[in-house]
């Protein structure tokens, strides 16, 4: 009451109505400044938080309805769930069980028999007929390393056997083949990776220089079989030696052998430096090689005069040309880890012979399961 006679004593010609109004009013405006400044101590959200949690105001948006997949769509999306379910590991557990086959059949004349078909081979695996699962023509592409010996142990026939070789890659060389060189020495290595650059391999082979030292024989055909056991198609090692070992880390023959069945490698040999007459090495050091070429399916070859040294490469080109592959793919009853034998033959031809690997090692189920 006493603010309300104030306010009639500065504004006498007032009425006491229109003065109460103006009272509220003035009253409202404080309350809402005051409400302001309360209002800008309250803490704003992070704009991390803001995003994480959607906008803070505005309708909430109706989901929009999803079409129902037919039941083509289904079973596409079920394909491509299965798919991403087979990884790398799924893949190389597959090829580690196939047991490639290359197989040469020749007549009684030594001439290539072509034309057969699956159906005309049979296979026995420790005595018992297998299955054959596929089989394959000299389509089917050649990964192969020639080892070259570097060694002291060679003659003054050193450059025509280099000529030879070089030409030997023109021979057997494919768009889809690939080959690497080895030199055989005290200390054996790779001279040149996998190329299909048929120049390249020329050229390692021509600036080989003069032989000397000690014949690593038996390391240069381990670390070869393992240097190609990753890659697909026929595995094939070519030795150009005397085939006489002195020197290797790795000196058993019969570790050696079994380490080039375990990489599935065929071997083909060049027995070079017997032009004079063998003597005793000479002849141990050829058992080996009949072996080695023997037990994985290829050849050897003892060029008695440096004039031989090409027919012997132009033979081993036409027996790849003329090659069969056939696949097998051994049961969980043969993944024991052990050796297993195989014979192959042509089962309505009496006239014809077969050259195959004479077995392989299969891995073990757990080995093959962790792969």
């Amino acid at each position: 009451m006493k603010e309300r006679a104030s306010l009639c004593r500065c504004w006498p010609g007032l009425s006491m109505p229109l003065i109460v109004v103006m009272f509220a009013i003035s009253l409202a405006a404080i309350v809402v400044a005051q409400s302001g400044r309360n209002q800008t101590k309250t803490p704003t959200p992070s704009p991390v938080k803001t995003r994480a949690s959607g906008p803070i105001a505005g309708p909430t948006p109706t989901p929009r309805p999803q079409p129902r997949p037919n039941d083509q769509s289904l079973k596409d999306s079920h394909k491509d769930n299965a798919s991403d379910e087979v990884d790398d590991s799924d893949t190389v557990r597959v090829v580690s069980n196939l047991v490639p086959i290359p197989a040469s059949v020749v007549d009684t004349k030594g001439i290539a028999v072509t034309g057969l078909k699956l159906e005309d081979f049979e296979l026995r695996v420790d005595g018992q007929v297998r299955a054959i699962s596929d089989l394959a023509r000299m389509e089917s592409s050649v990964r192969l390393a020639m080892l070259f010996d570097n060694s002291g142990s060679l003659d003054a026939a050193r450059e025509f056997e280099k000529q030879a070789a070089r030409h030997f890659f023109r021979q057997v060389m494919r768009p889809s083949d690939e080959a690497a060189i080895y030199s055989i020495e005290t200390e054996s290595y790779l001279a040149q990776p996998l190329t299909s650059d048929i120049a390249l391999l020329e050229r390692t082979i021509e600036n080989f220089g003069k032989p000397e030292g000690a014949t690593s024989l038996f390391d240069a055909i381990i670390d070869a079989s393992a240097y190609l056991r990753p890659y697909k198609g026929r595995l094939v090692l070519v030795i150009v030696s005397d085939g006489v070992e002195t020197s290797s880390r790795n000196s058993d023959f019969d570790g050696t052998l079994q380490k080039v069945l375990a990489s599935d490698c065929q071997i083909f040999i060049v027995q070079t430096g017997l032009y004079d007459g063998a003597n005793l090495r000479a002849l141990a050091a050829e058992r080996r090689m009949e072996q080695l070429s023997g037990q994985t399916g290829g050849a050897v070859y003892i060029p008695k005069s440096t004039a031989e040294l090409n027919d012997a490469f132009q033979q081993i080109a036409a027996d790849l040309a003329h090659q069969y592959v056939l696949s097998y793919y051994p049961g969980d009853e043969r993944r024991d880890g052990s050796f297993h034998n195989i014979d192959l033959r042509v089962k309505a031809r009496k006239d014809v012979r077969i050259r195959a690997r004479r077995g392989y090692y299969s891995p073990r189920a757990s080995n093959v399961a962790a792969n």
